[in-house]
């Protein structure tokens, strides 16, 4: 159905009219080689154009580049601005905190209403705050193994976690293998981590009941290799089953947050024991937090007092600072509420009409996965039911090509892969013109 001379075409032209629109960008690119490969950071590389668009400034669901041009922007930073750039609460209190220090190594008065925020939005009594999500998921395996004694901790082929060794274990042709793409891995991970395919009932039950399980990390709906939704009844029997072998239950809700006020744990259930959740809590400010049962916290409590004096292994000097419990604050209080979410999933259920839309006038085998303010175009007749499934959909060079399209347009989508984040300021025309540019895109690839 997609003509695969009109990708290469359209891929062709899309790259030089992109360096003809972006000068500015492409002067900083050159300029920056201070930096390892020209950007701060490499994943800034990972952008479908020849080099990265240079922002300038970000303002609701909006971005706007050195070069001048005004993005819709459907990407929000991968989900770190999935609640918009920059709002205005969270401007204010950060521009007060900047003035009155930023951090202290002491709590703050903030923070303890932060505490019973957390509790009030996402359920859970009591909370520790880190820096970053992948700290957070590390030092959630940390304490999952020390409170139960186990060693093993297990995970989904094709999940994300962050930057945690102990998560880069894939599935290749039903084989556990390290990833191979690692840098610097010296350490066999297969004897502590066990990974099985997402939905997999008999699998989970194999695996748990041999009652070495620490923990059971993972999304409710894995979205970082497309999105994988859970099978009916899927995570009822996981809860089940990590109840019933004493395996705790982590759920990693940093991307799925966007599924309702409270994460997917508390729009669709069940409850983990241990939630851990980042980016976009605290608007883009670099904190993360995880929270648990008082049950986990007495059982943490008895370890903390049983182990020798030192380091723990977990925290850093920058967790909990005053700036990041300051973000936090005021997305709880005045940003991430019910009333955003209502917003977010009314114009989600717009955008995923207007995509099935596109894809029924064009004949296309494909499918729109949806949960929330999360969406996500798959190159798939089918959802894939796993991360094997999900990788196999993927088509790079299709995907890239109409991400430029799109770009060259005024339209971010995130670079990864075909996924969309409404905001609560995204706006309906915003959907409506992403809608008509991708049916451009796809009248052009289908021309013979």
């Amino acid at each position: 159905m997609i003509d695969r001379q009109a990708v290469d075409r359209m891929r062709a032209r899309e790259i030089a009219r992109f360096i003809a629109a972006n000068p500015k960008s492409k002067a900083q690119a050159q300029r920056a080689q201070g930096w390892f490969q020209g950007v701060p950071f490499h994943w800034m590389l990972d952008w479908s154009s020849p080099f990265p668009i240079v922002a300038e400034s970000g303002s609701g669901a909006t971005l706007t580049s050195i070069d001048g041009q005004v993005f819709d922007d459907f990407c929000l930073g991968d989900t770190a601005s999935m609640f918009g750039h920059s709002p205005a609460p969270l401007s204010a209190a950060i521009s007060k905190q900047a003035g009155q220090g930023l951090s202290y190594m002491l709590p703050t008065a903030k923070g303890a209403e932060l505490s019973e925020m957390l509790g009030a939005m996402f359920g859970l009594p009591v909370w520790q705050v880190t820096t970053t999500a992948s700290e957070a998921n590390r030092a959630v395996i940390r304490w999952c193994r020390g409170i139960t004694g186990r060693d093993k901790i297990l995970i989904f082929n094709g999940c994300y976690h962050g930057a945690v060794d102990d998560v880069f274990v894939d599935l290749r042709d039903g084989r556990a293998v390290n990833r191979p793409s690692l840098i610097g891995q010296v350490q066999d991970l297969l004897p502590t981590t066990t990974a099985i395919e997402f939905n997999d009932v008999d699998a989970l039950e194999t695996a748990l009941r041999g009652g070495d399980i620490a923990c059971v990390l993972a999304e409710p709906m894995m979205t970082n290799i497309g999105m994988v939704r859970d099978a009916q009844g899927f995570l009822a029997t996981l809860r089940r089953l990590c109840s019933e072998t004493g395996t705790i239950l982590v759920f990693d809700e940093t991307h799925t947050i966007s599924s309702g006020y409270g994460g997917h744990s508390n729009a669709y259930g069940p409850m983990p024991d241990i939630m851990v959740v980042g980016k976009s809590i605290g608007g883009g400010v670099p904190c993360a937090v995880y929270g648990f049962t008082a049950e986990i916290a007495e059982r943490m409590a008895a370890l903390n007092t049983s182990r020798p004096a030192g380091h723990s292994g977990i925290g850093t000097t920058l967790s909990a600072n005053a700036l990041a419990i300051c973000a936090m604050h005021a997305m709880l209080g005045q940003v991430i509420t019910r009333e955003a979410y209502h917003h977010m999933l009314a114009t989600a259920d717009h955008l995923v009409a207007r995509l099935n839309a596109v894809i029924a006038a064009h004949g296309l085998d494909w499918h729109v996965s949806h949960a929330g303010a999360r969406v996500e175009l798959v190159c798939s007749a089918n959802p894939p039911r796993n991360g094997s499934e999900a990788r196999a959909a993927m088509d790079h060079e299709l995907e890239s090509t109409i991400h430029l399209y799109l770009a060259n347009l005024g339209i971010l989508l995130a670079p990864f892969h075909n996924m969309m984040l409404v905001s609560p300021v995204t706006q309906a025309a915003q959907v409506d013109r992403l809608a008509a540019e991708l049916n451009s895109a796809l009248t052009e690839l289908q021309a013979s």
